[in-house]
């Protein structure tokens, strides 16, 4: 591996891509650093020093790479992309138009590339407003009475400029990850996420080190992590193959078809989106709690939904994620146009035959498959709120944490190799 990383700093055009990535990257943890304005950071210094985010807080804190928390330019970070970009996914489904231009091929992936950053741009408003909202009545950094005191001056200007510089912030990251995918090395999107989220990982392994003093505690932690590692990486590179093989077929004087492939049924399909989608739906009954404003509900949304180690809490944040993972695959894949385009070029499952009897075949397999990997995503996001209730400390290993960066890194890793190996070098994976 030390030889591949050496390869790819030998060849020119592909050291310049790996260092453009880098320098992007830099800017982009240089802006979560920047102070927006209107905002004590006198009295938030003290905050922080009482602030424990938990649920969704922890969430959008982590992809924002600790901005959030800071009050940062960045503070809002790539989730309102995250956010635009699965909502166009699933209008996809349901509004004609754009599937017809998401088969259109690359015509129509630039417009609804187009639209997906409008909308971003719309929720990032929504966002910051809405941040500027929680900030001022003390709600972002709950249990802490200074937090009221962070904004002086709550003026009409001083929160337009507020959410203005947020709305700004969103807009430039989303910027910075075009840049990195047209001209760098791997997809900008994710490789900021992951490097949000690697950039937490030393503070949160350092709390667990001043918990025990590093005597029992963290190298039990560290074992999990590579462990978790390992299997994480065995699971989504599992996958199920199904065996197409398509016919001759004659058009004029040339013969097409006659080849072997395969359909890669992944295990965990549909990824990380699960976690995002039941984290955001648990944090619903805290934000209605404080709409409704009665003490009764306020109480049992606090015993029961306001912590996140609570096994009410857990159980149902399983069974949420384990929903997700079959509704987001449902979507995503589609058995009855894979057999429909199977059929039209003459391709079919050995055994099997052709159209609906082949999508049937390949729902059967897919809700099969889905279980074990809604499994093991379920207890992978709930790992971190069990180790929460048990030793008290965050756990930096699992939920979306891990599968972003195992995720991301074995991406980044093969586009990498591709490159080498189109120059004839060795790759960092060997087969």
């Amino acid at each position: 591996m030390l030889r591949a990383f050496a390869n790819a700093f030998k060849i020119p055009d592909l050291r310049g891509k790996i260092l453009f990535t880098l320098a992007i990257i830099a800017v982009y943890r240089l802006g979560s650093f920047i102070p927006i304005p209107g905002v004590d950071y006198g009295v938030l210094r003290g905050v922080l020093e009482q602030f424990n985010a938990t649920g969704i807080g922890q969430i959008l804190n982590l992809f924002s790479g600790g901005a959030l928390s800071q009050l940062a330019v960045f503070a809002l970070g790539i989730m309102p992309y995250i956010t635009a970009s699965i909502i166009m996914q699933l209008l996809t489904v349901v509004i004609p138009k754009l599937e017809e231009w998401q088969k259109e091929g690359e015509t129509g992936t630039k417009r609804i590339t187009q639209y997906t950053r409008y909308l971003t741009i719309a929720l990032a408003i929504l966002q910051s407003t809405a941040l500027i909202v929680l900030i001022q009545s003390g709600q972002l950094f709950q249990g802490i009475p200074e937090a009221t005191n962070l904004i002086p001056n709550p003026s009409v200007p001083i929160r337009m400029l507020m959410v203005l510089t947020l709305t700004a912030g969103t807009a430039f990251i989303m910027w910075l990850g075009e840049l990195i995918t047209q001209r760098g090395i791997g997809n900008g999107m994710s490789l900021i996420i992951f490097s949000a989220i690697v950039s937490e990982l030393p503070s949160q392994g350092n709390a667990i080190l001043q918990r025990d003093n590093g005597e029992i505690l963290f190298p039990i932690t560290m074992l999990v992590g590579l462990l978790l590692v390992v299997g994480v990486v065995f699971v989504e590179q599992g996958q199920r193959r199904i065996p197409v093989q398509y016919a001759k077929r004659q058009v004029g004087r040339r013969t097409y078809g006659g080849t072997s492939t395969y359909i890669p049924l992944k295990v965990n399909q549909s990824g990380v989106i699960p976690i995002i989608f039941a984290s955001s739906l648990l944090y619903l009954p805290t934000l209605l709690a404080s709409i409704i404003g009665r003490p009764g509900v306020q109480t049992f949304v606090d015993t029961y939904f306001a912590q996140g180690n609570h096994p009410l809490y857990i159980a149902t944040f399983f069974l949420l994620v384990v929903f997700f993972a079959y509704f987001y695959t449902s979507i995503t894949f589609n058995p009855i146009d894979v057999a429909d385009n199977m059929k039209k070029y003459g391709g079919f499952i050995p055994g099997i035959r052709p159209g609906r009897p082949t999508a049937d075949y390949l729902d059967r397999v897919l809700t099969r498959i889905t279980l074990p990997g809604s499994l093991y995503l379920a207890g992978l996001a709930i790992l971190p709120l069990i180790v929460l209730g048990i030793a008290g400390v965050q756990f930096p290993f699992g939920g979306s944490t891990l599968l972003i960066v195992v995720g991301v890194g074995l991406e980044t890793m093969k586009q990498l190799e591709s490159q080498l190996l189109q120059r004839h070098y060795e790759g960092f994976l060997k087969t």
